[in-house]
């Protein structure tokens, strides 16, 4: 999904206002909409010369993007495949890089993908020089910092339970997330999922459910090999996922599919209200 076959061209190579033109950023690019421009210069910073193959380069990344491995995740990766429209380039500083392959790499890691050598951070300019820089720490001071999700061994689904066993399985998880998953395929052939997310029940702790409800989505766009064992066909399904919170890390410890008839888990959620963990 994330492979990247570009090979980073600097800028000082571009004639501005000759060589280059304002374009729009098309639709496709979703993951550079709503980031403070709407047109880009082309060629961009990775050499790439067409709208198509920007578009057809980029959705390598948009996965990547969605996953939200770093709050700068998008604006690295726009100034590159799609950089603002001003009289010069401006690249993303060398921290940025960074700070972003530190957070992100892992991500690449769980797809079977490196760090590709496009993006290696010596090749671009250090902090001192005119470029984007990390704003890490203002913005781990002006937002609330929330557990992230780790690339995991997927967990078995669950076949046989209780409902007591169900509840003995909750005492000891920090949160219950029952999701809807659903795919398609996208105009490039990949897979592409589509997540619901219901928070049923937080056990503890002092997440708001929308947090939970977001972390769960970045959690299945991270571990996309388990979301895709939960959706061997493109019917709809629906699961519980259970787990817990560690050291800033959310890992989903059990999987339950929940069936229609299944009265075990229905009779579960139920009980909950009123249950006492020993």
């Amino acid at each position: 999904v994330f492979a990247v076959s570009s090979f980073l061209r600097v800028a000082t190579g571009f004639d501005i206002g000759l060589s280059t033109k304002c374009v729009v950023i098309p639709k496709e690019m979703d993951m550079c909409h709503k980031i403070g421009y709407s047109e880009m210069r082309l060629p961009n910073l990775m050499g790439h010369t067409s709208m198509a193959e920007v578009i057809l380069k980029s959705t390598t990344w948009q996965h990547l993007a969605h996953t939200d491995c770093h709050p700068h995740v998008r604006t690295f990766l726009c100034s590159l495949f799609a950089p603002v429209c001003l009289d010069t380039f401006i690249h993303p500083c060398r921290s940025m890089c960074a700070a972003v392959r530190d957070s992100c790499a892992p991500v690449l890691s769980c797809h079977g993908h490196p760090w590709p050598d496009s993006l290696d951070c010596d090749r671009f300019p250090a902090d001192e020089d005119m470029c984007l820089a990390s704003l890490t720490k203002e913005y781990k001071h002006l937002h609330k910092v929330l557990p992230k999700p780790a690339c995991q061994t997927c967990p078995a689904v669950e076949e046989f339970f209780t409902h007591k066993r169900v509840l003995e399985v909750f005492c000891d998880s920090n949160f219950a997330v029952k999701v809807r998953l659903s795919k398609k395929r996208t105009v490039f052939g990949d897979q592409e999922y589509h997540i619901e997310c219901q928070v049923e029940f937080i056990t503890q702790g002092s997440l708001l459910p929308y947090e939970t409800q977001s972390m769960i989505q970045k959690w299945l766009l991270i571990n996309e090999n388990c979301t895709q064992r939960m959706t061997p066909t493109h019917r709809p399904m629906v699961y519980l996922l259970v787990g817990n919170i560690e050291e800033g890390i959310i890992l989903v410890n059990q999987v339950y599919r929940w069936q229609r008839r299944d009265s075990q888990l229905t009779l579960a959620t139920q009980k909950w209200r009123y249950h006492k963990c020993l």
